[in-house]
């Protein structure tokens, strides 16, 4: 026994030693990771010189705003009073191209488009009698300031229409994403010579602009239902609060009936298997009969399947029942650790509410690489080039078109109908375009690095919070005032560079995993099942290899906001701790994450209930001021209020399973530095002596002192 913990030292490590000036998280502490933090600030500054660059060269209008044919902004400029854009014909969207391609293209089509105050309110056709009349009367008179800029007001309609300089027809429509769509049930306009082209545009036009009206109703649902969703988010904020605080008092009963509850479905599953089994069995249904198929549901028809069910659902309740044999002193500790964090909690209840900060981090880092994309990949000048209609016209072939053309001349050219100059596109030419892809790259990069570090950041704060409480010897007398902000300031001026080394190495890590996935999505159609094997062994291996970084940063982060040492040792001696314990290790991982997922359950399943049976209008006998919205689609508010409590359920968790980590590892050195004597007490918790039936010497000494004192 002796020469196997000799080995067990040699490979992980030696015990941590005693240290008679260590009181929790040291105070003296030195800046760590000093290169990585001044590449981390560099890294940044460049980060902020891409988006000064993009602002300067980016022009996000065209993305917010929509442009007529002659490239100018609706909405902006001379503009201003007239937002809307509106298409001559606009099921020329549909018919030229697929509405894939059109959304792709910014939504221009091969049509006249002129900005416009108001979209049309009712359907309009130009009559035969009209051709002959002016523009004026048909157009401008009759309050139809739909034609293009600087159309005359004597030039007659047969004119304006053979040029498109006005519209043939108008529909009524709606404005989305500012342009006037038509609505759903419009009736498409009798035109002599393209009836049928509109009559197919239309079909196609409706159905591709469906997602329209259901954004309509989305949108109405959630003006109705905000507040209500509001009251839900703030029940899975209060069922978080008492998830945790209940820890404390019925931790040991909750885990236990976790565990009897996983066993009970264990054996259902196992009675559940031997009875389809045995059904199957009396039939004679077997594997041979069927042979091999690729339809699998086909397989619940054979007794082979249930059996080996059967057989692996055995081996699973037989393993558990031997843990809780064999391991039931460690699941008592880690019981005894849940219910200590859950304490800790309770006495910093400012931890709780850190996820905020976290979260509001997040949120810039993501809408600065969002704002900052979008800029540059607006970025170049604008492009015209003319275009007609009907380019393949005798009348058309002397028209230099697709050929640059200034967008401020249209051209008014009778040989060739509907001559225009349009907006093509940015040009590509500039020191800025050149490096488009490479400034975009920059930037995911610096979203991964940046979220990462914001993550490391809230961890090793918390960290940092959480072991002030393990080692203060007399709680809470002897616990940091404010130990959060305490934390916070230290892991920030201290430990930046080594938050960013942790985040950059787990960025690379997820870097080739956005490029081997992309690489797979582009070569999905021409892999041999050979390639797509070892393309699937990639993936899983640097999966495999985030999850650890994760774990083994998670550990190293603990370690520097309690030593202030550098990420690398941080890491090793977390490792080395973990690795002598890795029996505890593994039962407290396991034992938490059971608890935390019932947690999860528990939160984000009963707000689910609660807002099903109220959005569809199931509970019944509520006053006016409580009554259930009138909704589109009840489920929306009811997903939106889930997702809510997940992320509300998760934010609180995250906090607690932090903590638990935090005091663990504390635990762990604590065997390893103390000795329970006068002059090396434990700091752990009562509970946690009793459990491992040890005492502290200093508090037996107290005890008699405190009898003899007595009269």
């Amino acid at each position: 026994m002796g020469g196997k913990k000799g080995k067990d030292e040699a490979a992980f490590g030696k015990p941590v030693k005693y240290d008679p000036s260590f009181r929790g998280p040291i105070k003296n502490r030195g800046c760590t990771d000093v290169i990585c933090c001044i590449f981390f600030l560099l890294f940044i500054l460049g980060y902020i010189v891409v988006g000064i660059v993009a602002w300067m060269y980016g022009d996000p209008r065209q993305v917010l705003y929509p442009r007529n044919s002659t490239g100018a902004y609706c909405g902006v400029g001379q503009n201003k009073d007239k937002p809307y854009l509106l298409y001559f014909n606009i099921f020329s969207c549909i018919l030229a191209t697929n509405i894939i391609t059109v959304a792709e293209n910014g939504l221009q089509c091969p049509t006249p488009q002129v900005c416009v105050s108001s979209c049309p309110e009712a359907s309009w056709t130009v009559g035969e009698n009209q051709f002959l009349q002016t523009v004026g009367e048909v157009f401008y008179t009759q309050n139809r300031n739909f034609c293009l800029p600087g159309v005359p007001w004597d030039m007659q309609v047969r004119e304006s229409l053979k040029h498109e300089l006005c519209p043939s027809f108008l529909l009524p429509s709606t404005p989305a994403l500012g342009r006037c769509f038509p609505w759903s049930n419009v009736t498409p306009p009798e035109l002599r010579g393209i009836t049928g082209n509109v009559s197919q545009g239309v079909s196609g036009l409706i159905d591709s602009l469906n997602a329209r009206d259901i954004s309509v109703k989305i949108f109405e649902d959630f003006a109705q239902s905000w507040h209500w969703i509001l009251v839900a988010l703030g029940m899975a904020l209060i069922l978080s609060l008492l998830f945790i605080l209940l820890l404390r008092l019925v931790a040991g009963p909750l885990v236990l009936a976790l565990i009897l509850g996983v066993l009970g479905v264990l054996a259902y599953g196992i009675y559940y298997c031997w009875e389809e089994y045995q059904a199957l069995r009396d039939r004679g249904a077997s594997i041979s009969q069927l042979g091999f198929t690729t339809n699998l549901s086909a397989y619940r028809s054979v007794q082979e399947t249930w059996l080996a069910a059967l057989i692996v659902l055995a081996v699973l309740e037989g393993i558990l029942l031997l843990m809780l044999i064999f391991l039931r002193q460690r699941i008592r500790i880690a019981i005894a650790l849940l219910t200590e964090a859950s304490k800790a909690v309770g006495q910093m209840m400012s931890t709780v509410f850190y996820p905020l900060v976290t979260f509001v981090l997040l949120f810039i880092c993501i809408a600065y690489w969002a704002v900052t994309a979008l800029y540059l990949a607006t970025s170049g000048q604008p492009q015209y080039i003319f275009w007609a209609p009907n380019a393949s016209l005798p009348s058309c072939e002397k028209v230099p078109v697709n050929t640059s053309c200034d967008p401020m001349a249209q051209p008014v050219n009778s040989s060739c109908p509907g001559l225009m100059c349009v907006f093509q596109g940015y040009l590509s030419t500039g020191l800025v375009q050149r490096s488009l892809f490479n400034l975009q790259i920059y930037g995911v990069l610096g979203l991964f690095w940046t979220l990462n570090w914001v993550l490391a950041l809230g961890q090793c704060v918390l960290a940092g919070a959480f072991a002030s409480f393990y080692w203060a010897s007399h709680k809470p007398q002897d616990i940091p005032t404010f130990p959060l902000s305490s934390a916070f300031i230290r892991t920030l001026r201290y430990h930046t560079g080594s938050l960013a080394f942790g985040a950059l190495i787990l960025t690379l890590v997820q870097i080739a995993r956005v490029i081997l996935e992309y690489i797979d999505h582009r070569l999905r159609g021409v892999q041999n099942p050979i390639a797509r094997c070892i393309m699937c062994c990639f993936k899983c291996c640097l999966w495999c290899l985030e999850k650890f970084i994760k774990f083994l940063n998670r550990n190293a982060y603990i370690m520097i906001a309690i030593y202030g040492k550098n990420f690398c040792v941080s890491a090793k001696n977390a490792f080395m701790l973990l690795m002598r314990n890795i029996v505890r290790v593994v039962v407290l991982d396991k034992v938490t994450d059971l608890l935390l997922f019932f947690g999860k359950l528990l939160v984000v399943g009963g707000v689910g209930v609660l807002s099903f049976f109220f959005f569809s209008g199931r509970i019944q006998g509520l006053s006016k001021d409580f009554e259930n919205p009138h909704l589109n689609y009840y489920w929306l508010p009811i997903m939106t209020s889930i997702l809510g409590a997940y992320v509300i359920a998760s934010g609180f968790f995250s906090v607690f399973g932090m903590c638990v980590d935090t005091l663990f590892l504390c635990f762990l050195e604590d065997l390893e530095r103390n000795d329970g004597s006068l002059d090396r007490p434990y700091y752990m918790s009562t509970a946690l002596l009793k459990i491992l039936g040890k005492k502290n010497e200093t508090s037996q000494g107290n005890k008699v002192k405190e009898r003899e004192s007595r009269p």
